[in-house]
């Protein structure tokens, strides 16, 4: 059977995009195995081997070094025929592997150059650079898989052999048959909490509200940017959740009516397609999302939600108070956001895609 390693040095074991997603798609024909960074025991999950190398190095710089050196060694032990890099940091010991004679995929979960724009400890020239460096690693590499369609067309210019698989939901994970009568005045972020993901901005916004509740589930990824929204009076409508399973998840969704999902006009983000969207749309509720145009396609496209500036509190405070108070409108949106999931935002779909990939890397 062919032998098939995905690669990570910075997710998470259980990651969505690549655990349950991927691997346990691949492992439905392959024999598949997956290198993490996280300290755990390795362990059989879901017909996928998990191989552990240690903990992440806190540094970012050591992480590209040490880290990424120690999942190249175990790579090269498991002496796969194809490998599936997750972070542009093992780009390097990809084109290693390549000179191995091995298939060398590379996932962009991320829009890298527009990426760099975003990271303030780095200045303009290094960002320059190390964008041209990521290029030539990409021109060598066997296949590369966009996580959008808009990145997949830039990879195209520097290598033919690229697709997009998008981070679409599981048909069945948060869909959910409650009755609209019975879920509660509630809104939902659920995910990593940041500052750049609009953070400061949905706290404030509940002070324009009435009657409703924010319920806030994952954690901050920022310690200051955590004790600042705590200050804003709309904290005092905040159900802080922490970080929850997909089974929490889907219950926080089942009561709520909105979900929220306003990041920050970031050169990453316009062109982005947050999961979290899509989860939104899969659970059957109205969402409230950016307005970027490649957003405001799916959101408008299939009359879903609403879009507002995600730079201004009150125009989401006033976009989650229309939805709660007209409930009709907000289910009928929820509706449609599902029937969009069911007919073509669905990893199914996606699956079929990553599979036509891999019989043909054989």
């Amino acid at each position: 059977m062919v032998k098939i390693v995905h690669l990570t040095s910075a997710h998470p074991r259980y990651d969505i995009r690549i655990f349950i997603k991927m691997c346990s798609s691949l492992a439905k024909q392959y024999n598949v195995f997956l290198i993490v960074a996280d300290g755990l025991s390795d362990e059989v999950k879901n017909g996928v081997n998990i191989i552990n190398i240690g903990n992440k190095t806190d540094s970012r710089l050591s992480r590209m070094i040490i880290t990424v050196d120690k999942i190249f060694k175990r790579a090269v032990k498991l002496d796969a025929n194809i490998y599936h890099l997750h972070d542009p940091e093992l780009l390097p010991i990809g084109l290693k592997l390549k000179k191995l004679g091995k298939k060398v995929i590379f996932d962009s979960h991320e829009d890298i150059p527009k990426q760099m724009l975003g990271k303030p400890y780095l200045n303009a020239p290094l960002r320059k650079f190390i964008g041209v460096i990521f290029g030539i690693y990409e021109s060598y590499i066997c296949a590369i898989i966009a996580a959008t369609p808009c990145i997949r067309d830039k990879f195209l210019r520097i290598n033919i052999n690229s697709i997009d698989i998008n981070n679409f939901p599981l048909l069945d994970e948060l869909s959910n048959t409650s009755r609209w009568s019975i879920k509660k005045n509630e809104v939902s972020y659920i995910g990593g909490i940041t500052k750049v993901r609009g953070i400061k901005q949905v706290v404030e916004s509940m002070s324009f509200t009435e009657g409703v509740m924010l319920n806030l589930a994952g954690n901050f990824s920022e310690k200051n940017t955590n004790k600042i929204v705590k200050l804003y009076n709309g904290w005092k409508k905040v159900n802080e959740l922490g970080f929850l399973s997909r089974q929490e998840v889907g219950d926080v969704l089942e009561r709520s009516k909105v979900g929220l999902v306003t990041f920050l006009p970031l050169p990453n983000h316009i062109d982005a397609q947050p999961n979290k969207m899509f989860e939104y749309m899969s659970a059957g509720i109205a969402i409230v999302t950016s307005d970027f145009p490649l957003w405001r396609e799916i959101v408008e496209g299939n009359k879903c939600g609403l879009c507002v500036d995600p730079l201004n509190p009150k125009a989401i405070g006033k976009a989650i108070q229309y939805l709660i108070d007209n409930p009709t409108q907000s289910e009928r949106m929820g509706a449609n956001g599902r029937k969009a999931i069911e007919d073509k935002y669905n990893w199914p779909m996606e699956e079929r895609k990553l599979l036509t990939l891999y019989k043909g890397l054989e």
